[in-house]
């Protein structure tokens, strides 16, 4: 069966989305207009607008009245995802950040790496460990993988002063995540890094985001916390889901 042809509007979407997902447009930005889309595009003014409608609904951009329309700030935005910045939450309880980055490398995607990210088994990933602090106590390990090719600036970043979640976001929207969050015994090494008694259950989250239709992160997030499990699935409104089902097996990929 041939794959249905995409809608004129979308593709006027995807090429606004990939020119602000490359750097070509930049956060407060002018877009093109209603009219310019369709002297350059050849499209209707009604494909124009709802192109437009559309990724100002979904936030990708703003409307100005007499103005025109600018490309959004996406590191304000962040949580409209519902996957939030570490460092935004504890701020955000008056309390103090800080982190201690334990390994910042690029290596070869193996394994459940390499299943997660949907990779060849040797291609390039960034691997970051930070553990967070909350008012100087360990909060968070954050153990990630990053598609290389997706963020190729990330050798370059001082994860002490952004968090990677706040980097990922700033380069480019990030339109689905899914995650897993369970209780289960920590290994010795994130014992000793969230400064876990023995017995003592630890909260982890497994998440995968999404940018154009591919997985580009996937992440271990450990915490000291109570027992419990919650899975969810999060799609941009208008956004088309490109996730298969098989994106609630991640709780089944095995250390």
């Amino acid at each position: 069966m041939s794959a249905r042809p995409i809608p004129r509007y979308q593709q006027l979407k995807d090429m606004i989305v990939e020119r602000i997902s490359c750097g070509e447009l930049r956060p407060h930005d002018r877009v093109p207009s209603e009219n310019e889309l369709v002297q350059s595009m050849n499209v209707s003014r009604m494909t124009a607008n709802r192109a437009l409608r559309e990724l100002t609904d979904e936030g990708y951009v703003h409307r100005v009245a007499g103005r025109g329309t600018f490309v959004a700030d996406f590191r304000s935005r962040s949580h409209v995802l519902e996957v939030h910045n570490i460092a935004d939450e504890i701020t955000g309880r008056g309390h103090a950040h800080s982190c201690e980055v334990l390994r910042h490398s690029r290596q070869h995607a193996r394994g459940e790496v390499a299943k997660a990210l949907h990779l060849e088994q040797g291609v390039d990933v960034f691997h970051v460990l930070i553990v967070h602090f909350e008012n100087a106590v360990p909060i968070q390990v954050e153990d990630r993988h990053i598609v290389a090719d997706f963020a190729p600036g990330c050798l370059d970043q001082d994860f002490r002063t952004i968090t990677p979640s706040a980097y990922l976001t700033s380069i480019s929207p990030l339109q689905e995540a899914e995650q897993v969050v369970r209780a289960q015994d920590p290994n010795a090494a994130v014992r000793a890094y969230l400064q876990m008694a023995v017995g003592e259950p630890c909260l982890v989250v497994v998440r995968r985001t999404w940018s154009h239709g591919r997985p580009v992160t996937f992440a271990r997030l450990h915490h000291p916390g109570p027992r419990y499990e919650l899975t969810g699935h999060y799609t941009l409104p208008g956004t088309r889901k490109t996730t298969s089902p098989d994106v609630v097996q991640l709780e089944n990929l095995q250390r």
